[in-house]
C-alpha cells in the first residue's frame, strides 16, 4: 500500500474495506496503541483491524499510517465487509 492512503479514505468503513481488499487486516500496527473505546473499555490494538473486546466496535488503520494514533478510525459495531 502506498503512502498517503490514510488521507484519501473517508471513514473507518473505507479503511476496513481497503485493508481487507489487500488481505492485511491481521497485520500488526507499527505501534501497539492503547485504545479507549466509547464503551469505557481500554485495550491494545494488536492488529490493524480489531474489535473492542467488550462492545465489538471495529477500529481500523492502514499499515502505512499505523504509527500515528490519530489515524485510527471507528467503523461501527462489528463492521465487516
Amino acid at each position: 500500500m502506498s503512502c498517503g492512503c490514510t488521507s484519501r479514505l473517508k471513514d473507518g468503513k473505507d479503511v476496513v474495506d481497503h485493508v481487507k481488499s489487500k488481505g492485511r487486516e491481521n497485520n500488526a500496527p507499527k505501534v501497539a496503541h492503547e485504545i479507549n473505546c466509547e464503551c469505557g473499555e481500554t485495550f491494545t490494538l494488536e492488529t490493524i483491524v480489531m474489535n473492542c473486546p467488550k462492545c465489538g466496535m471495529t477500529y481500523a488503520v492502514t499499515p502505512c499510517g499505523s504509527d500515528d494514533k490519530n489515524n485510527i478510525k471507528l467503523a461501527g459495531i462489528k463492521y465487516a465487509k
